[in-house]
């Protein structure tokens, strides 16, 4: 876990920015999902390889994503949809109504670390309702040393989001395809150990086993 992930000489899968070893796209499937899903991406989140907020987009049709800059910050016309009620996600937040159906809310995630997700809950905080989810299960988010028990990458705060909706589907296909990013991210960092005890607590062996079996067999070829 101590190398980094970054390295402007690694070549890097354009899509899912993975070294071509470690490559997943072909596991990728698109998510259906009736909640309009802005990512609001701080500056620097913009070129870490093991962002969430670029999976997201990659996985949902019709997504958004949004670069923050505390310079030049974006305006709210520019990101909120009058037609639909705003949440935004935030541990500061107040409980999650319940009176909101899925195709009428829109959610920005604040894609960053601790202090640039509340850098940007500070500048967008008026654009909507700031809404902390019911979040207990431990992260799966395996890639990154946690601040703390209770952090969570934007990913998981999304299935949160759709688990408390009650939206099951697209909830269990976005799991998976956050335990295949976290596998092949820990395989690329050569984390085997690491990556063993992830997957043996993973849903990815049932869901995704030709897949995995794939992954593994490129390995003893040498590729």
């Amino acid at each position: 876990m101590a190398r980094s992930v970054i390295s402007t000489k690694t070549p890097r899968c354009e899509r899912c920015r993975f070294v071509p070893r470690w490559c997943i796209c072909s596991g990728y499937q698109t998510v259906d999902c009736p909640v309009q899903v802005d990512v609001l991406m701080h500056k620097r989140e913009q070129h870490r390889p093991t962002s969430t907020g670029h999976l997201i987009n990659r996985l949902i049709p019709g997504s958004y994503h949004h670069v923050f800059n505390a310079m030049e910050p974006p305006v709210a016309d520019e990101v909120i949809n009058p037609d639909r009620t705003v949440w935004i996600l935030h541990p500061r937040g107040g409980p999650m109504p319940t009176d909101v159906a899925p195709d009428n809310l829109q959610v920005l995630l604040l894609d960053g670390n601790w202090r640039e997700a509340t850098r940007m809950a500070q500048t967008v905080g008026g654009w909507g309702r700031l809404v902390k989810l019911p979040m207990t299960a431990p992260s799966r988010y395996w890639l990154r040393k946690k601040q703390d028990t209770e952090s969570y990458s934007t990913i998981e705060a999304l299935l949160f989001l759709l688990e408390a909706l009650g939206l099951e589907r697209p909830a269990i296909m976005l799991r998976q395809q956050l335990e295949l990013h976290v596998y092949a991210g820990l395989r690329s960092r050569g984390a085997l150990q690491l990556a063993t005890n992830f997957l043996a607590t993973s849903t990815l062996p049932a869901a995704m086993p030709d897949l995995l079996a794939q992954l593994h067999q490129r390995r003893s070829e040498g590729e």
